[in-house]
């Protein structure tokens, strides 16, 4: 008997809210409830629930109290060193008279002797500067204490840790990542059938702009480039990491050789491909060496805003990344300004096969493509739904109906990411993620 096909459902949540760090999950599931694939990594921060956080913060906090003290001390001991010096030759002087005084009780006048009371009530202020030492001398005595106290904890903290190996467990963590990518990749491509809530990573930048990851599978490149505005643009910041991302910090800058046009440009295997403004021209840009690898017109794309998408600015080529590879979102006047497709050859940028979707550029609000199908949405604003599928692998396209949060009302960029199974949008100068979950049919060996 023939068995029926298992329909599997993909969740991918990479980053489900700057607070909790990054979780990863992923689930498979067949009808039968077979073939389950989920991890749930550790939050990033995790340690710093970790009440031995609390307690070295404590003892940091107790370190500086006694820094400051330590300080103070210094400072006045230092003073009253030097007060203590200069009356040292005083005192002597008061010794020698009263010696004389003494031994010959004649010779006091009542000059010399006024001028003795005088010396004398010079040297009073030596008493508190004494008794200020003897107190100093017991806080000394307190602060010895405390910090034998302090070490006493530490080491106490230190024996503890020792248990728990924070590297060991973060090795095992990645490992557990890589397993996983392994597993979502073997799970293979789907039909979207959802789009999750928005994650907004970060408020930057203007109302228009793109920034992505590298969409090359294998890669393991963690950086982040981010691609402010649609004109003339010639900086491209790279950030280390998508956490360096979030806080704006640890970027460096590009300075592109020749601007951009539009938002449609996408990184993949470490280079960046972009549109020349004012030209169909695509090139190939490598951020390490930063150099031009490769430049090539794409013959007869419109450009310069004869065919963007419905919220202009010069959106008339759109490059993206797939499971499939490199793609290019256009069109021409041939194609009357319905959307074409092109499959790129990445080092050369020569155009490897072409599909016409029969979709009026112009009425879509972006789009991009999953496992060789191009998803439009109908609008760039509020209320946007992706309306229409065209599927490279057997030429035919459908309307569909998959609603998704547009929740700053004006996308400017919208890409899918096949690493990492997300979608990456502009939305009004926010960066937003959103997960996609894909539907797939899995033939068994009977079929």
């Amino acid at each position: 008997s023939k068995m029926p096909h298992s329909i599997h459902s993909i969740h991918f949540a990479l980053y489900p809210s700057p607070e909790e760090g990054w979780q990863i999950y992923s689930s498979a599931q067949d009808a039968d409830g077979k073939c389950i694939c989920t991890v749930v990594a550790p939050a990033q921060n995790m340690c710093n629930r970790d009440p031995r956080s609390r307690q070295l913060r404590q003892l940091m906090e107790k370190v500086q109290n006694i820094t400051q003290s330590m300080e103070v001390l210094d400072l006045r001991t230092y003073r009253d060193l030097q007060y203590v010096r200069d009356t040292e030759n005083l005192m002597k002087t008061v010794d020698g008279k009263l010696k004389t005084a003494s031994e010959n009780p004649r010779s006091l006048n009542p000059k010399s002797f006024q001028e003795l009371k005088d010396k004398v009530t010079q040297l009073l202020p030596l008493l508190p500067v004494l008794e200020q030492y003897k107190a100093d001398a017991r806080m000394i005595l307190r602060l010895r204490e405390e910090v034998r106290n302090l070490s006493l904890v530490l080491m106490a903290i230190q024996e503890e840790m020792g248990a728990y190996d924070y590297e060991e467990l973060r090795q095992r963590v990645l490992l557990l990542e890589t397993r996983l990518h392994s597993c979502m990749q073997k799970l293979g491509c789907g039909k979207l059938t959802g789009v999750s809530n928005p994650i907004t990573v970060r408020a930057s930048g203007s109302r228009f702009g793109s920034w992505m990851t590298d969409t090359m599978i294998p890669s393991s490149d963690n950086r982040v480039w981010s691609m402010d505005g649609y004109f003339k643009g010639r900086r491209v910041l790279e950030y280390r990491t998508m956490n360096d991302f979030m806080k704006g910090q640890n970027f460096v800058q590009h300075l592109l050789p020749h601007p951009w046009a539009g938002t449609g440009h996408v990184v993949y295997n470490g280079s960046l491909y972009y549109n020349k403004y004012q030209s169909n021209i695509l090139i190939k840009y490598h951020f390490r060496s930063r150099s031009i690898l490769v430049q090539r017109s794409l013959s007869g794309a419109g450009y310069n805003n004869t065919f963007p998408y419905s919220w202009g600015g010069s959106s008339d080529i759109d490059l993206m990344a797939d499971e499939n590879g490199l793609w290019a979102v256009y069109t021409t006047i041939p194609n009357a300004g319905n959307i074409v497709i092109s499959r790129l050859e990445p080092q050369s940028l020569e155009v490897l096969q072409t599909w016409d979707t029969g979709f009026p550029k112009r009425s879509a609000g972006e789009s991009f493509m999953i496992c060789g199908t191009l998803y439009v949405t109908n609008s760039h604003l509020a209320g946007a739904k992706i309306y229409f599928a065209y599927y490279t692998n057997t030429s035919t396209y459908e309307y569909t109906d998959i609603p998704f949060h547009n929740q700053y009302s004006h996308i400017s960029m919208m890409d899918y990411n096949p690493r990492e199974r997300v979608l990456y949008t502009w939305n009004n100068g926010h960066q937003v993620l959103y997960n996609v979950t894909l539907f797939q049919v899995i033939k068994t060996a009977e079929d």
